[in-house]
C-alpha cells in the first residue's frame, strides 16, 4: 500500500460521516427556520387579540 493509497483510503472513509454532519446541518437548520416563523406567527396572532381587547374594553392601543 503506498501513500497515496493511504490517503485515499482516509478520505474515502470520510465521505460517509461528512454526508451526515451535512444532513444533520440542515435537518436543524430547517427546524429553527420553522420555529422563528411560528413565533413571528405567534407575536402577530397576540398583537391583533391584543389589540382586540383593547379596542373591546375602549382603551388606546
Amino acid at each position: 500500500m503506498t501513500f497515496w493509497e493511504g490517503v485515499l483510503d482516509a478520505l474515502i472513509s470520510l465521505i460517509p460521516p461528512a454526508l451526515m454532519g451535512v444532513i444533520f446541518w440542515i435537518m436543524l437548520r430547517s427546524i429553527l427556520r420553522a420555529d422563528r416563523g411560528e413565533r413571528e406567527v405567534y407575536q402577530k396572532i397576540e398583537a391583533q387579540e391584543r389589540a382586540k381587547r383593547a379596542h373591546a374594553l375602549g382603551e388606546q392601543p
